[in-house]
Formats: structure tokens, sequence, C-alpha cells
């Protein structure tokens, strides 16, 4: 990468979002871009997350571009592999390779106001950019908390994300910490090969069947000989989850049969009652995400299974200590702890107008303008951004729907032509939150009664959208320049009399950005 170089648009992350966005500017006319990537492969979390049993949640032909369907999933619900292989094809299909620079990490990003425009850092030298979409994602920095004596442990420790394939776990005994989507995955993947597995679990998740099945291949025919199928097939998904919403978002005392579901699946797998006891959450189902799994139950009940009803305390040696006490001889210790998702680590790589970081913008909780922009952050943009999480349907359409906006932004800064910026207004910004929290009080997540990773450290929840994605599209289907200043370069001439000095630097012709609008 030269010392310099400037592009139009720079994207950091090569996952869905950074794919997408890729995808879309070229659709656009927009090839003056980069996508900066921080990994040596596209994948994004579909790269990093290789563990047992890793799949995906959401039907296959649901998770998976409008604009680039694949009519050859080989389950409904496809696994890890499957994924990043898609991801692959879409990068070669769409001729993304050229535009990507891999193992570019972004060290840090700075709001050049006189220039308009961002100059980045990377591990491999710097570049400038008129616009920055950032696609890093929620999901790509793993949480491990701060236990004492971890750094003590004298065996093998590892986060989900960051599955050590190398480290053999048969015969091995293995703390699995944490009992979210992931590790619900892990456990039924690693049971019938450990020694023995202690599973800790802070609060218990509800579970429901996971429908899961080979698609056929008469099916894949069907949907390569006549597209339309595959399209009519994904819009049945489409339409099942945009009536499941309201139940979340409005009315979420009608999902006590959903839990009636819930506890009858447990029970089919679960027979020792202080077992079932353990397993039973005390929350409104929704409240945390619900998790798809025929066969973590199962496993839970085999002998060389327990489950410690208690979150990891401490480390003494090989010896891990629940809080409740529960002591547990183990050789390896998985973290399936999450994600920084309400303090997203890039936040402290971004700084904006005012010589703040996005960190520090947000120190009182994330907060953007229809989940894309931040005020004090010009010509910047987020995909995945606050509050456009979704509890259960498909994120790509989210994704989708902020390359729309993110087009139409673009379009925007076309028309003003020149070199202009444009910034989200204060105001602006606070009038989406509010009206994003107002909905947000009577929804489940809300008021199901859990501690969920949807909610931030101040316990607002910064993290779902209230509303269908349906909603989400039309709210994000164009730019309203009302919510934001356009910031232009001008030009000051300063008047030089006779008697100025011949060494004046005024009538330079010096720069300075201007809020015109």
């Amino acid at each position: 990468m030269a010392e310099h170089e400037h592009v139009r648009v720079a994207v950091i992350g090569s996952g869905f979002g950074g794919l997408g966005a890729a995808v879309r500017l070229r659709r656009e006319g927009i090839t003056d871009f980069v996508v900066l990537e921080r990994a040596d492969a596209v994948g994004g979390t579909w790269r990093d997350n290789s563990y047992p049993g890793c799949a995906c949640d959401v039907p296959s032909h649901l998770y998976s571009f409008s604009f680039a369907p694949n009519p050859d999933w080989p389950r409904t619900f496809s696994g890890q592999e499957h994924i990043r292989a898609y991801l692959e094809h879409v990068t070669d299909t769409f001729g993304l390779r050229p535009h990507i620079r891999l193992n570019h990490e972004v060290k840090m990003m700075r709001w050049d106001g006189d220039e308009l425009r961002w100059e980045i850092e990377t591990a491999r030298g710097r570049l400038t950019a008129d616009v920055v979409v950032s696609a890093t994602g929620p999901l790509s920095d793993p949480k491990i908390p701060d236990i004492p004596g971890l750094d003590g442990f004298p065996g093998k420790v590892f986060h989900s994300a960051q599955w050590d394939h190398d480290y053999d776990l048969r015969g091995k005994r293995v703390a699995m910490i944490g009992t979210g989507a992931s590790a619900i995955q892990i456990v039924p993947a690693i049971q019938p090969d450990v020694a023995k597995l202690t599973v800790f679990q802070r609060t218990p998740p509800w579970v429901m069947p996971r429908m899961d099945r080979a698609i056929t291949g008469p099916e894949r025919w069907l949907h390569r000989q006549l597209p339309f199928t595959g399209k009519a097939r994904r819009g049945l998904l489409f339409g099942i989850r945009e009536l499941q919403v309201t139940a979340f978002t409005k009315h979420p005392n009608r999902l006590g049969a959903i839990e009636s579901l819930a506890k009858a699946n447990m029970a089919k797998a679960v027979k020792d009652p202080e077992l079932r006891a353990k397993l039973t959450p005390s929350y409104r189902i929704g409240c945390k995400r619900i998790l798809l799994s025929s066969s973590y139950y199962p496993a839970l009940a085999k002998r060389n299974v327990d489950v410690v009803a208690s979150g990891l305390k401490e480390v003494r040696g090989s010896t891990v200590v629940a809080a409740d006490g529960t002591e547990s001889e183990v050789d390896a210790i998985i973290f399936g702890t999450g994600f920084h998702v309400t303090d997203m680590p890039i936040a402290e790589r971004v700084v904006g107008a005012d010589g703040i970081t996005l960190a520090e913008a947000w120190k009182d909780g994330m907060e953007s303008l229809r989940g894309a922009t931040a005020a004090g952050f010009p010509n910047w943009m987020t995909i995945i951004g606050p509050n456009t999480g979704l509890g259960n349907s498909s994120m790509i359409l989210m994704i989708e729907s902020q390359l729309n906006y993110m087009a139409d932004y673009l379009r925007q800064l076309r028309v003003l032509g020149g070199r202009a910026a444009l910034g989200a207004r204060t105001s602006a910004v606070h009038a989406w939150n509010r009206r994003v929290q107002d909905r947000m009080k009577r929804t489940v997540w809300n008021t199901g009664g859990c501690d969920s990773w949807y909610l931030d450290a101040n316990g607002r929840n910064t993290t779902i959208w209230p509303g269908t994605p349906s909603e989400f599209r039309r709210a994000t289907r164009a730019v309203n320049l009302a919510e934001y200043e356009v910031i232009r370069v001008r030009v000051a001439q300063e008047a030089v009399g006779d008697t100025a000095g011949a060494g004046s630097k005024a009538g330079a012709g010096a720069e300075a950005a201007e809020v015109v609008a």
C-alpha cells in the first residue's frame, strides 16, 4: 500500500457487513475503495469461530444475502464451514479481492477537519479516505472475565472464538465457562471425548429444539433450476419471523406457550429433577437470546457432565472455584463468555471532529442516528451499529437495510459535489434514540427479568432493535438531510494592502472547514 494512498471509501472488516458494503459500493459504481481486514482471510466471525459444532441458529436461506442466493445450502441450519465458504464465494463472484487488504488491522482513525477526510493508520501503513464504513461487527472481540488466579492456571485456557485445534481434549477434564449460544454447541460436540466436563452456568438459557435436517438433492436441484423457489423459501422464513416479532416487542406475556414447549424439550431429555431445576430459567423466554439445540440437554444428562449453577469465581492452581464454593480439578478451561458488544474496542480507535474518541463520546452508552452515524464523527458510519441487533431473525436483513442507507449517504455527498462531509446533528441522534428507548420499555428484552448481554453497564439496551426488520428497512431507506449538517471546505482570501508586507501569508488561500447547512 502506498504511503499516502487516498480512497473514496475505506471499509473496515470483511465479514457479512464489510463484504456486503463492498458489493454495494461496486453496484453503485464506486470502485475507489478498500476493505481493511486485520486477519489473513475474509469471513469475520465465521472465520474466527471454528469451535466444534459451530453452526448458525438462523435458517440458511434467510442467513444469506438477497442479492447472492445460494441454492446449494446443505442443511436447513448450515455449519460454520459452509457459511465461510459462502462468504469466500461472494468475494470471488463480485470481484472483491482486488479491493481487500489482508493483515491491515486498523490502529487509529482520525478526522481531519481541514481536509474533510479520515486519516487511517493500519498495521501495514497509512492512507486517507473521504468516508469510513466500519463493519467490524459486535461479535469480533472475545471477552474473557478477569478471574483471580487465572494467570497461574497450569493447563490450557482459550476462548470459544479462539479455539486451539492443536490441543487434544480427549481424556481431559474440561471446564466450560458460560452457557450461551456457543457453549450449547460446544458441550454436546466435546462431551463424548472428554473424561469430565464441568459446565459453569450463571443463568440457565431457554433452549428450543433445533429442527435441523439435510436439504435433499431434489430440493437443491429445484432451487438451481427455478430460482424463484429459493426466493419463495426465503420469503416464507422471513414472513414467519416477521409475525413473531410482536410478541417480543409489544406483548411479552404471549410468550408463555413458547416457554411450555421449551420446558417439554428439557423434560424429554433430562429426567433428573434436581438437574431440571438447575436448568429451568426464572425469567421470561426471549429476555435473553433463545437458543436452539436438540443435543444440549441430552449431553448435560450424561454421567461425565456436571452442571454448576454458578459462575466461575477464582482459580487456585488447577482447581476452578465457583461462586457457590464448588471446586473442580480441570486440565483445560474454555470460555464461552461472549464478546465486547456494548463496549466495542474499535470505538477507542476512532477520533472525531472534537478530538475525542468514539469510546469517550459513548461513555454513557452507545448512540447513533438510525444505527449508522454518530454526532461529531462526519463521513463515518457503522454497519450493525447501536440498536440494530435482532432477537429472533436474520441479521443479514438488518445489514442490507444499512447498506441501503450507506448507498444513499454516498449519493447525497455526490449530489452536494466538491469537498463535503455530512455530520449527524446531535439533536437528531438524541431524538432517534429517545424514540428507540421509548419503544424498548415494553419489550421482553427490558421487561423479561433477566440480565443479558443486550444491556450496557448502565442497564440500557443499546443492542436490540425494538421492531420488525421491515420497520427498520423503511427507516433507513433514504438519508434525511435535515438530520445532518453539511460541512464544506471554504477558501478564505485575505486582502493584502500596499503596506501589509510582502512576506505575509495572507492571500495564500488558507483553507478551513465550515458548516454551511
